[in-house]
C-alpha cells in the first residue's frame, strides 16, 4: 500500500487544542502523528506543508445531496471547502425507506425544489441499498439519517391525519430496521408535508425507538407554532420531545430570525436545557441566506394527499384564492428563485417573485402558482432568513457546530453551498476573531463526529482514518456571493478522503474514494 507523508505543517487535530508542528504519515488509510524529526521517514508521496495547516476533513451534518451527488460525484462545491464527510436525510426528508418505487418517485417529485432529482431512476428502497450505492462512487463519505416524512408515507400515507397506535408501531419498526442497516438516527422537517402532519406525541414515540439504538434527534422545527409572543415555541417542542423520550436533541440551522426577540432567547433555551442535564446541540450556517423549496410558502393543507393533490390545488381557482389569502407575502421582495428547468423560464433565474410579477404583469401569488405548475414543483427559493448581526453569537457558542444546509442545484443557490466552511476559517476565525482557529476546526470536525457517534473520523489521532485537509490560512477565502454564488472556495490545497487524494495541489483528481459510514460498523 502506498504511503503519503504530510510534513512540517501546523497540525490542528480537531479537538480544540493548540496546534503543534509536525508531520502526518498515511498508510493503509490510517494516520500516524510524527512529532520528531521526519527526515529518516521514507514515503511514496511527500507533501511539504511548511507554512500550512494540516487538519481533519470537515464533517457537514446538514446536506441536501442525497440525490444530486450521483449526478455530480466529484462534489466540487463541498470538497474545495475541505468537506470529507456529510450527512443526508435531514429535514425529515431521507431517501429511504419506501415500500415501492412509485412512492419513492412521488416523494422525490413533491420534494424536488429542495433535493432535486437523481440523474437516473432511483433503484433503491431500503437503507442498505442506498448506502451500498455510495461506496467508491462519490468523492466524500456519506452518513444517512431517517426522516419522518418517509416513515409517515410508509405507515400512514400522504394525508393530514393522526397516526394510530398500530401505525406508530409500524413506523417504529421501519425506523429500527433502517438503523440496523446503518442509519444514524431520526430527523424531522416539520414545515414539510407529510412529516409536518405528525403530532408531538408521535415524534416522542419515534424518538424513543431511535434512542434505544443509540440515535439522536435532528430537527428542522415546526415554524407554524411560532407566534409574535412566543417565537421560541417551535424549539420548545423539540426540547419537549427530547425531555420526554430521552433522546439527544440537535437543532439544525439554528439562528435568530430577523425581528424575533434576541439571540439570548434562542441560546438561553439551549443553555437552560443543558443545565437541566439534557444533551442539546445545534448547528448554524455562516451566511444570512436561507434556501428551500418554493412550495414551503404554500399552506400545509395544500399538500394533503401528496404531489398530485398539490398540482390539483394549484390548478383550482378556488384553492388558489384560499392559498393566496393564507400566504405571507413578506418574502416576495427579497427572496429569489432558482432551478428552472424549462428554457422559457430561464430568464427568471435569480429574480424575486415581485420582479417576475412586474415583468409578467401578474399578481405575485399568481406568479408562484403558475411557475410551480409549469416547473412541476421543482423551484427553489433563497432569501434572507437570519439576523446577520447576531449570527456570530451562534457560530461561537460552545454547543454549536457548523453545517451548510447545502442545496447543489439551480443557477443561483445560496452562496453558503460553496463557501460555508471556508467562511468560518477566513472570516469568523482569522479576520474577525470571533473564535480561535482551533475552535473553528473543532466545530467542523471532532464535534460533529461526536454528535453523530462516529468513530475514527473527525480528529488527527494515531490510528484514525486518513480524512485530511491542508490549507493556507492567509489565502483561504469564500468568494461565493448572492450575485455570483457558484464560485469554488479558495485556499484548500489538498483534500484526502480515506487515504486517497480528492484534491491535490488545488486540483480535483477525479478520485471517488467516498464510503457510506454506517451506524454500528463505524460508530462507538
Amino acid at each position: 500500500m502506498a504511503t503519503t507523508l504530510f510534513k512540517n505543517g501546523l497540525i490542528i487535530n480537531g479537538l480544540g487544542n493548540p496546534g503543534f508542528y509536525g508531520s502526518v504519515l498515511v498508510k493503509d488509510n490510517k494516520v500516524s502523528i510524527i512529532r520528531k524529526n521526519n527526515e529518516s521517514i521514507e514515503s511514496d508521496t511527500v507533501i511539504d506543508c511548511s507554512g500550512k495547516i494540516i487538519s481533519p476533513g470537515f464533517i457537514d451534518l446538514h446536506s441536501h445531496t442525497a440525490l444530486t451527488i450521483f449526478g455530480e460525484p466529484e462534489h466540487k462545491p463541498k470538497v474545495f471547502q475541505g468537506v470529507t464527510t456529510e450527512m443526508v436525510g435531514i429535514d425529515g426528508i431521507s431517501p429511504v425507506p419506501f415500500k415501492n418505487k412509485s412512492e419513492l418517485e412521488r416523494y422525490i417529485w413533491l420534494d424536488s425544489g429542495l433535493n432535486d432529482y437523481p440523474p437516473s431512476s432511483p433503484d433503491w428502497l431500503k437503507t442498505i441499498d442506498y448506502l451500498n450505492k455510495i461506496d467508491n462512487k462519490v468523492a466524500v463519505n456519506v452518513a444517512c439519517i431517517i426522516g419522518n416524512s418517509p416513515l409517515r408515507i410508509w405507515s400512514v400515507g400522504w394525508d393530514q391525519v393522526e397516526a394510530t397506535k398500530d401505525q406508530i408501531a409500524d413506523m417504529k419498526s421501519a425506523l429500527r430496521e433502517c438503523m440496523e442497516e446503518g442509519a444514524w438516527g431520526f430527523s424531522t422537517g416539520l414545515d414539510y408535508a407529510p412529516g409536518a402532519y405528525a403530532s408531538t406525541e408521535e415524534l416522542i414515540s419515534l424518538s424513543e425507538e431511535a434512542v434505544k439504538m443509540g440515535g439522536f434527534y435532528h430537527t428542522h422545527t415546526r415554524a407554524l407554532l411560532a407566534t409574535p409572543q412566543n417565537y421560541i415555541a417551535p424549539f420548545e417542542e423539540a426540547i419537549e420531545i427530547g425531555e420526554k423520550s430521552g433522546i439527544p436533541v440537535h437543532l439544525t440551522h439554528y439562528r435568530q430570525n430577523p425581528g424575533q426577540g434576541t439571540y439570548q432567547d434562542y441560546l438561553g433555551l439551549v443553555d437552560n436545557s443543558r443545565d437541566k442535564g439534557m444533551d442539546v446541540t445545534f448547528d448554524s450556517y455562516t451566511y444570512p441566506y436561507s434556501g428551500t423549496t418554493l412550495t414551503i410558502i404554500l399552506p400545509i393543507w395544500s399538500k394533503n394527499g401528496g404531489p398530485e393533490a398539490l398540482i390539483k390545488n394549484l390548478s383550482s381557482t378556488e384553492s388558489r384564492k384560499k392559498m393566496a389569502r393564507e400566504m405571507n407575502p413578506s418574502g416576495y421582495p427579497t427572496h429569489w428563485l432558482t432551478n428552472f428547468k424549462k428554457p422559457h423560464n430561464k430568464k427568471y433565474e435569480g429574480l424575486s417573485v415581485n420582479e417576475i410579477a412586474a415583468l409578467t404583469n401578474k399578481e405575485p401569488y399568481d406568479v408562484v402558482f403558475d411557475l410551480l405548475l409549469d416547473e412541476n414543483l421543482s423551484i427553489s427559493h433563497v432569501g434572507y432568513g437570519t439576523n446577520p448581526h447576531t449570527l456570530p453569537e451562534f457560530v461561537k457558542h460552545p454547543a454549536g457546530m457548523i453545517a451548510s444546509d447545502s442545496i447543489l442545484f439551480g443557477d443561483f443557490p445560496s452562496p453558503r453551498t460553496y463557501g460555508n466552511f471556508t467562511k468560518v476559517i477566513a472570516e469568523f476565525a482569522r479576520d474577525d476573531k470571533f473564535l480561535t482557529i482551533e475552535e473553528a476546526i473543532r466545530k467542523m470536525t471532532s464535534f460533529p463526529a461526536q454528535r453523530l457517534g462516529l468513530k475514527s473520523k473527525g480528529s488527527l489521532i494515531d490510528g484514525y482514518d486518513a480524512d485530511i485537509i491542508v490549507f493556507d490560512l492567509e489565502k483561504t477565502h469564500a468568494p461565493a456571493t448572492k450575485a455570483e454564488p457558484k464560485q469554488l472556495a479558495e485556499g484548500i490545497e489538498h483534500v484526502m478522503v480515506n487515504g486517497k487524494f480528492v484534491i491535490k495541489n488545488k486540483k480535483h483528481t477525479g478520485n471517488l474514494p467516498g464510503q457510506a459510514v454506517r451506524r454500528g460498523k463505524d460508530s462507538w
